[in-house]
């Protein structure tokens, strides 16, 4: 097998933490997203979407995090994406609800505006506009992540054992880290971020994430106070 990827990336990251806590062999090829390697000839041809990660193993190709997760997850038999259909449902469930919800927000109205100049709305005004609305729906979802979804009894995000949707989320959630978000208010996110934080492979797969917050520390930015 093997994995497109970036280091940094939000979604590669869950994939690559999935795959060394589970020693699963595969090669790892860097598409540079910092000098638009992505979006040139060579890799639009193989994904059209000029997105990472990329899964190949044989013929098949994934492009989705979430995909590529689950599969990886079926192919070696993982508890990580249980079999029963009413728990696998829950799962399904989460995963969804952090791509369609949660991330839209979180990254593409609050963080990413912030973070990257192409990604910057072309007006002052446009840019407010784009983060107020990012920070209300942010709030408003790390409510329902902290209250709903892992409240306080759980310890992961289905209940008391990790599946794929906890390295997805966990891996979407720190992204927070880099523009200074604080998480003290959401002490339920605090406590699963910090049970994540303890998987082995969890400081060696995040080193590159993790030199990108320690790079914007001090630098102010629209956070969800």
């Amino acid at each position: 097998m093997k994995l497109y990827m970036h280091p940094v990336s939000m979604t590669s990251r869950p994939v690559r933490l999935f795959a060394a806590e589970n020693k699963i062999a595969m090669d790892e090829q860097v598409v540079d997203l910092f000098t638009g390697e992505h979006m040139q000839p060579a890799y639009a041809a193989i994904n059209p979407s000029c997105m990472v990660p990329m899964l190949e193993d044989g013929d098949l190709r994934l492009t989705e995090s979430s995909a590529i997760l689950k599969y990886l997850a079926d192919k070696i038999g993982s508890p990580a994406y249980p079999k029963d259909l009413k728990q696998r449902a829950r799962v399904n469930e989460v995963m969804d609800w952090l791509n369609t919800n949660f991330y839209r927000e979180w990254a593409y109205n609050l963080c990413y505006p912030q973070l990257f100049p192409h990604m910057k709305r072309r007006s002052d005004e446009a840019q407010a506009a784009t983060l107020e609305h990012g920070r209300d729906n942010a709030k408003r979802w790390m409510k329902v992540l902290n209250d709903h979804w892992i409240g306080p009894n759980n310890n992961y995000l289905c209940g008391n054992q990790i599946t794929v949707a906890d390295y997805l989320g966990a891996c979407l959630v720190t992204l927070g880290e880099v523009v200074g978000i604080d998480f003290a208010p959401y002490p339920n996110v605090r406590r699963w971020l910090d049970t994540m934080r303890k998987l082995p492979s969890w400081p060696q797969v995040n080193e590159a994430f993790d030199a990108l917050a320690a790079s914007t520390k001090g630098q102010k930015f629209v956070t969800l106070s």
